[in-house]
């Protein structure tokens, strides 16, 4: 009768059996953590005998825990890992020296000194978690390689008048320009933002002798040229200046006047009354087909070479005005 009653209850609790997890459901302990004591006791062995952890910290280390704080009012845990951590006291001050064994078998053996703090919990962080204070000359170094890449910010403050010499050119001086690329860079660049009146509707940065032909275009060239229509020129569209490439970006080209601050490129001239007169555009426009091959005739002259749509594809949309000297004089297509 007892064996057939037991076969009767391992017949009905097999497919429980065969259900159950193969391990506790209950989650491990942290590594270094409380044990699953309960709450009571960790608390009363705590509150007899403070704890004592050795931890490697900086001076940086945090003073209490990171963990957020139990709520007011929240439901505490069931155990004593969940409860608020008290705030670790400032530290002792005192070293201890404690042996690291690591490898196989912990045959590689290191003995370090490290602080004593009393009175910290087992989740105490190892390290601080604080950013580690900036190596001496950083910003240095980062401000020489901008300086090398992008020179607009490296200006120093601006000074209006009198730049390279003129009066009506208005803009900043800036650090000597020291390209990626051997040939390369400006000694003495200037950002120009302004001349005579008329804005560049990006700052150019380019060397002063760049900057005196460009003015020279301006007032005896292009605002002649212009005269009163649409009010008279009011801005000029730059769409390049100082870069560090070579001509037209070709891989194993020579070096572009751009790359010396010899070089700018304008696209459009801006008009008072809000119209442009587009180099893309206007080129072969009817109308304004002979003004704009006389702004470009201007050019050339004040600057030592002068590209427009007539010269190749890569000017299609703007005119490029350097002051490279030739021995046969300016270069104008």
């Amino acid at each position: 009768m007892r064996l057939a009653v037991w076969a009767l209850s391992v017949v009905l609790a097999w497919p429980a059996l065969a259900q159950a997890p193969d391990r506790s459901p209950f989650p491990t302990s942290r590594p270094g953590g409380i044990t699953a004591a309960p709450a009571a006791e960790v608390r009363q062995a705590s509150a007899t005998t403070p704890a004592r952890v050795v931890i490697r910290a900086s001076a940086n280390a945090p003073r209490r825990s990171l963990r957020p704080i139990l709520r007011p009012g929240g439901s505490p845990s069931q155990t004593a890992a969940a409860q608020p951590i008290a705030p670790v006291p400032a530290a002792s001050g005192g070293t201890v020296q404690i042996v690291e064994r690591s490898g196989l078998f912990g045959m590689n053996r290191r003995v370090l000194e490290v602080r004593a703090i009393n009175g910290a919990t087992r989740l105490a962080v190892v390290r601080s978690l604080r950013p580690e204070i900036r190596p001496d000359g950083l910003e240095q170094t980062v401000r020489a390689a901008a300086t090398r890449t992008t020179p607009s910010r490296v200006a120093q403050p601006g000074r209006r008048g009198a730049l390279c010499g003129r009066p009506g050119i208005v803009g900043e001086r800036l650090s000597p320009i020291t390209g990626r690329i051997s040939g390369c860079g400006i000694a003495e660049p200037v950002r120009v933002r302004e001349i005579d009146g008329v804005t560049l509707s990006q700052p150019a940065t380019i060397n002063c002798d760049a900057a005196r032909a460009l003015q020279t275009w301006l007032n005896d060239g292009a605002i002649p040229a212009v005269g009163r229509t649409g009010g008279g020129i009011a801005s000029l569209r730059v769409v390049a200046s100082y870069s560090c490439r070579t001509r037209n970006s070709r891989p194993g080209a020579r070096l572009s006047e751009h790359a010396r601050g010899n070089a700018i490129d304008v696209a459009a001239i801006g008009l008072v009354n809000g119209q442009e007169l587009s180099v893309l555009s206007d080129w072969r426009r009817g109308n304004t087909r002979n003004l704009m091959r006389r702004l470009h005739s201007e050019a050339c002259g004040p600057f030592g070479t002068v590209l427009g749509p007539n010269s190749d594809r890569f000017h299609q949309d703007h005119f490029h005005f350097d002051v490279a000297s030739y021995r046969s004089g300016p270069y104008c297509r």
